[in-house]
């Protein structure tokens, strides 16, 4: 492919000359064009006129497939296969076995690499890792723009040019606008072939050392230090460069003649291929790890020192993923937004961005190649949308809203140690919900009352291993410690669902969402729960401790889980340990079940807590996280704020003291709804502290509950806008 001859004939002879070594009597290479489909660009075996006739359309016969799944495909009777596709001008019929992969180029494959024989024979692995090999040359020749023009190129790698808006999930909450920064944009291997084999698994050796070595260096200090960041969250990271697997498959990419930055590719896009299709989260977030990796390993190969990259000083960072050390070395002043394709709320970039409160959006499909280097970008960690080359009203209509958002910061602020009452003298506590040891700083920030919710899973999330006692320990004592005087609630471990533990054996179930999760699993493995409930009478010893228990479905789930803290308290007794100076235990209100046996429940309860947003889900049979059916109900309908009065309404009738820590507590206007509904304490996310204690300073309780009283009875499936016209009316500022 390097000769002078044109890169049409340099095709077909690469053709020939696979088919020849490989003993297959057809190779055929099929590049993508700008519509989507794949075009017959080369052949040796089938009918010459069909070489750049024959046109596939996206996901058609088993070239669209290997092109769709970006991974290999090896048959022994392909005409068998339901994706096959009989192309009569390609004289392909009497071919049976088929072999094909795609040309992989940023993940994407923009063409696919065939070999058939007549025979019904199976390609064995060494057949299958040459074909990937030789692919990956071909991604190369076609990318340097010999075979396809160079804009074409651009429609299928790159992003178009003209304005766009897409939508994403809010992961970190801010409003930024600036200069796009891919992350360490793939480094293309310059040489691919190893001229010597032992050379190359020398640098490959030397840059895993010097990688590990810049990890350590993060993990000692340096620039990615942040102050309260969990230690879990690198520690985890630095454990994925010592994996063994990953390790493993790169020595044995560059045994087979590859250079080490072929090798590392190779590896990374096998990855990529893989794991695109997984549909476990916990897999698809720990793929994204490995995928960060290689690309660092492909910087430290190519001599390029990570985090002394120029930014632009507005810069908003693009990438399908990322880990969280690369994100602490990007220099913070100059760091606008984070703009990611993957993820989730729970993945270690976003936990981080949070932490640096930088505006993030995440699950944007494709937003990495629909933009270039320097491309402008607006970020909106409100709507959970971003703005591609936006027009210049709408830069304009985003800079305003920065101004109000601005003026609106500097008023919340003011409010910080503004008691929270209502015109009309109800006083109304604001508490807010953390999880990490980075959400501490808020309390002092928003002037929250105290902690409402503390989710002891990220502790477990973030870390490779279950943590130890000393480790929960350690943690619950720094949230008492910084809390002060102020009340922390602390929710036992709420793993299960779509939060899963790599080193915590569950079974594969149908509907993981009502399944073993929760305190389900905490009462199946009393050993995992009990240690949590030490590690907390432990770090509360002398001072006041809240427990709840999420995901209480029946009465006698509480009476089993109270029961093991009175175990455990029992043995710290015995051995003379000091205990805390007043226990509360609670239960979560979010399984419908409850609703008709809060009579048996609340007497045996120091407090409850309604978590709203998994109480809705079950009550609407609608998976919150799945952006099919999320929609699909509104908090503010008369079913929903039913069933929360009635909760209130048993709570006021017994003296069980009631919070509400869901997602609607931060909202202005569900916070007003709830407010109406006879609810006093509230537990708000962070970035919802300022805007519902400014809500409560200018509402009237009781005009307010009156209007409420004459909604609830309405036969419609929402009363979001009535609800929006008596806060108006009224004055409420929501």
């Amino acid at each position: 492919m390097a000769g002078a001859a044109p890169a049409q004939e340099r095709l077909d002879t690469v053709v020939r000359i696979i088919a020849q070594s490989m003993v297959a009597e057809v190779c055929s290479i099929y590049l993508r064009r700008a519509s989507g489909e794949l075009e017959l660009f080369a052949t040796q075996g089938l009918k010459p006129e069909a070489v750049h006739t024959t046109r596939l359309r996206p996901g058609e016969g088993l070239v669209g497939e290997v092109a769709r799944s970006a991974a290999p495909i090896s048959l022994s009777d392909a005409p068998s296969h339901p994706s096959f596709a009989y192309r009569p001008e390609t004289g392909e019929d009497p071919y049976h076995a088929f072999l094909g992969a795609p040309l992989l180029r940023g993940g994407r494959a923009i063409g696919v690499l065939v070999v058939q024989n007549r025979s019904e024979r199976r390609y064995d692995d060494e057949e299958v890792e040459d074909i990937q090999t030789i692919a990956m040359v071909l991604a190369e020749t076609v990318a340097s723009g010999e075979l396809l023009a160079q804009d074409e190129l651009r429609d299928i790698e790159v992003a178009p040019h003209r304005p766009e808006r897409l939508k994403g999930q809010r992961f970190a909450e801010g409003l930024a606008y600036g200069h796009v920064i891919l992350h360490e944009a793939p480094v293309a291997p310059e040489n691919l072939l190893a001229e010597n084999q032992q050379v190359e698994e020398i640098r490959l050796r030397e840059a895993l050392i010097g990688l590990k070595a810049n990890i350590d260096s993060i993990l000692d200090g340096g620039q990615g230090k942040l102050a309260g960041l969990p230690f879990e969250v690198l520690e985890t990271y630095r454990m994925f460069a010592d994996d063994r697997g990953w390790n493993r498959s790169l020595e044995e990419a560059v045994r087979t003649g590859l250079t080490a930055e072929a090798a590392v590719d190779r590896v990374r896009n096998e990855h990529r291929a893989r794991f695109a299709q997984a549909r476990d989260p916990y897999i698809k977030e720990r793929l994204h790890d490995f995928e960060d990796l290689a690309n660092r390993l492909l910087r430290v190969l190519a001599g390029d020192r990570p985090g002394e990259r120029e930014l632009p000083d507005d810069a908003i960072l693009v990438a399908r993923n990322l880990g969280p050390a690369d994100l602490l070395e990007y220099p913070r002043h100059k760091l606008r937004g984070l703009l990611l394709e993957e993820g989730s709320a729970a993945s270690h970039a976003a936990i981080v961005a949070r932490a640096l409160q930088i505006p993030c959006v995440g699950r944007i499909m494709g937003v990495r190649d629909r933009l270039s280097e320097g491309d402008l970008v607006i970020v909106d960690g409100e709507t959970g949308e971003t703005y591609l080359r936006p027009r210049p009203d709408m830069l304009a209509a985003v800079q305003s809203r920065m101004l109000v958002r601005s003026a609106r910061q500097a008023e919340f602020a003011k409010l910080r140690d503004v008691p929270a009452v209502t015109l009309d003298g109800t006083r109304i506590t604001v508490l807010t919900n953390a999880g990490l040891a980075v959400d501490l700083e808020n309390l002092d920030a928003t002037g929250a009352e105290g902690i409402g919710l503390f989710r002891t899973e990220f502790q477990f999330m973030v870390s490779e291993e279950l943590p130890r006692l000393n480790s929960q320990t350690a943690l619950y004592t720094l949230v008492l410690d910084t809390a002060g005087d102020r009340p922390v609630t602390f929710r036992t471990l709420d793993i299960g669902g779509d939060k899963v533990l790599p080193y915590l054996e569950t079974e594969r179930e149908e509907n993981p969402a009502l399944g073993r999760r929760a305190i389900r699993l905490g009462l199946d493995r009393p050993g995992l729960l009990r240690l949590q409930l030490r590690a907390l009478l432990t770090a509360a010893a002398g001072r006041e401790l809240r427990v709840m228990f999420p995901m209480i479905a029946t009465v006698d789930e509480f009476r089993a889980a109270r029961e093991l803290v009175d175990v455990e308290c029992a043995w710290a007794k015995r051995r003379g340990r000091a205990l805390p100076a007043l226990l509360r235990v609670g239960a979560m209100i979010e399984c419908p079940s409850l609703l008709w046996h809060l009579d048996a429940l609340l007497p045996l309860t120091d407090f409850v807590s309604v978590g709203t947003n998994d109480l809705f889900q079950y009550m609407f049979a609608a998976d919150r996280t799945n952006p099919l059916v999320s929609d699909r109900y509104d908090p503010l309908s008369p079913p929903a704020l039913r069933a929360l009065a009635e909760i209130q309404k048993k709570c006021a009738d017994t003296g069980t003291p009631v919070s509400v820590c869901g997602e609607l507590a931060g909202r202005p206007l569900e916070a007003f709804a709830l407010l109406t509904l006879g609810f006093t304490r509230l537990s708000a996310p962070a970035g919802g502290v300022g805007p519902v204690k400014r809500m409560i300073l200018s509402a009237d309780l009781t005009a307010a509950r009156r209007g409420m009283a004459n909604l609830l009875g309405s036969s419609a499936g929402s009363i979001r806008g009535e609800l929006e016209s008596l806060a108006r009316k009224l004055n409420v500022t929501i």
